[in-house]
């Protein structure tokens, strides 16, 4: 296979998603059937809030990923677009879960699906989709698959914990941070590329992309940690400050902090306790984070973990698809700008 030249614009990597789906539209269809068909229940609750959710969409990275990570290595299959589904679904389990834990109103611009159902079935209908993500798995005919998907899902419950015992901490260590990310988003985004792999015939490569899977997914949430805060750019464009209502310990913080005065972290300690924020303390986190160049240094880490994603994917054969594997990797940094 003849490979163009990839263009480098600001342009062309903020096209990556789409040129991802484009890749694999047939296999991304083929998932999509699945995720529809399996997430129908003839208890009238359970299709309402499940495909309020998963019609929801977003980018389907992660399943993208592992039908990108196949056929990087081989060609995608229907134990391939089982695993796609699969990842989806855990990863929109999670996402039910979550709004409960952190008590969020919205997802992506939308009300929460908890805000429509309330509590207990948003948590249940997570619980119904985590199974159905096990029984496609169980589909795959593949024990080792399978068993990377469950020890995934225990070390994403495993993150969730650990992130709620660190709000408890107001001066939470760098490494505690990155151990939580590691855990909540980077183990699915690792085995959604390494078991792509495997579910090609292309295990030589696994252990490749599970690193670039881990790598990417640390990159992603630091740069999703450093929005919250409007990223590097002076004019925010889109809805910040979950985290910080909700009172998260995530990297710009912790670097703002760290470089901060004795008064900036005074601020810190009051701003992040939930008894004593005010609504206006919003804005001069925001401050903070800027003035001491916490966002830029957390944009650099993000760098860091996607420059070895990439080098993770020098082992794998030249072609579009390890091309676009890279250009993901570029793309998740630069969302932040």
């Amino acid at each position: 296979m003849t490979l163009a030249p990839r263009p480098k614009t600001k342009a062309a990597i903020e096209s990556v998603v789409e040129r991802m789906q484009d890749l694999v539209a047939d296999d991304l269809a083929a998932v999509e059937v699945l995720l529809a068909t399996r997430a129908a229940s003839p208890v009238a609750i359970i299709p309402d809030l499940s495909g309020y959710i998963v019609s929801a969409g977003g980018k389907r990275l992660r399943p993208m990923i592992t039908l990108i990570a196949a056929a990087a290595v081989g060609k995608a299959n229907e134990q391939t677009h089982a695993l796609a589904a699969a990842v989806e679904f855990i990863h929109t389990a999670t996402l039910l879960h979550d709004d409960v834990v952190d008590e969020s109103d919205l997802r992506r611009g939308k009300p929460a699906a908890k805000a429509i159902w309330g509590n207990k079935a948003s948590i249940l209908v997570g619980d119904f989709l985590f199974a159905r993500a096990f029984n496609l798995l169980v589909e795959t005919n593949n024990l080792e698959i399978l068993n990377r998907l469950a020890t995934a899902s225990t070390t994403i419950a495993e993150g969730e914990v650990r992130q709620l015992a660190a709000m408890q901490k107001r001066d939470l260590p760098t490494e505690d941070y990155l151990a939580i990310v590691e855990a909540k988003t980077g183990a699915l985004f690792e085995a959604a590329a390494e078991t792509g792999a495997m579910s090609a015939d292309g295990a030589e490569h696994a252990a490749a992309l599970a690193t670039y899977g881990k790598n990417l997914g640390l990159a992603f949430q630091i740069i999703d940690d450093v929005l919250d805060y409007g990223g590097t750019t002076t004019v925010i464009g889109k809805s910040v400050g979950d985290d910080f209502r909700e009172c998260k310990i995530t990297l710009p913080v912790i670097i703002a902090r760290r470089r901060g005065s004795d008064e900036d972290r005074e601020f810190w300690e009051t701003a992040l306790d939930p008894e004593t924020q005010s609504e206006q303390d919003l804005a001069h986190a925001v401050h903070l984070i800027r003035a001491t160049g916490a966002a830029e240094a957390t944009v650099q880490e993000a760098e860091a973990y996607a420059a070895l994603a990439k080098g993770a994917l020098r082992t794998l054969p030249a072609s579009i698809y390890r091309d676009a594997l890279e250009d993901l990797a570029d793309f998740c940094v630069s969302r932040a700008y």
